[in-house]
């Protein structure tokens, strides 16, 4: 029994020997690139100069004015009346809110009754 395992471990080790041996080295590969020292060396300077495309203000750059499609005098005069029109973003905007109408009650009968409940007094009814 122990000569078959010592068979068996030696048949092992030989094909573990064998398959050892599948990759084979061909040495160094020779160089293959078609530019020269000086064409090399020109483009490691441009390369060095350039800004790095992964640091961090890579795009902060001032950017290039842009072109007004409209005359600065009328671009004014849109902003103008946008500031002096109805705030688009109150409650009920463009709900079609009743017009102020006249009361029936003119002005200084409500103030004086407005004074009278402030100061306490009872309003004759």
């Amino acid at each position: 029994m122990k000569t078959s395992k010592i068979i068996a471990a030696a048949a092992l080790s030989l094909l573990a020997a064998v398959g050892a041996q599948a990759e084979t080295y061909q040495g160094v590969h020779p160089l293959v690139d078609g530019k020269s020292r000086a064409e090399v060396r020109a483009e490691a300077v441009v390369a060095a100069r350039a800004d790095n495309p992964y640091g961090e203000g890579v795009s902060s750059h001032v950017a290039a004015p842009l072109l007004a499609s409209a005359p600065r005098a009328i671009v004014r005069n849109e902003a103008v009346a946008a500031a002096h029109g109805p705030n688009p973003y109150a409650d009920g905007f463009g709900q079609g809110v009743a017009s102020v109408q006249r009361g029936i009650v003119d002005r200084a009968t409500v103030r004086a009754q407005a004074r009278a409940t402030a100061r306490g007094d009872q309003l004759a009814l």
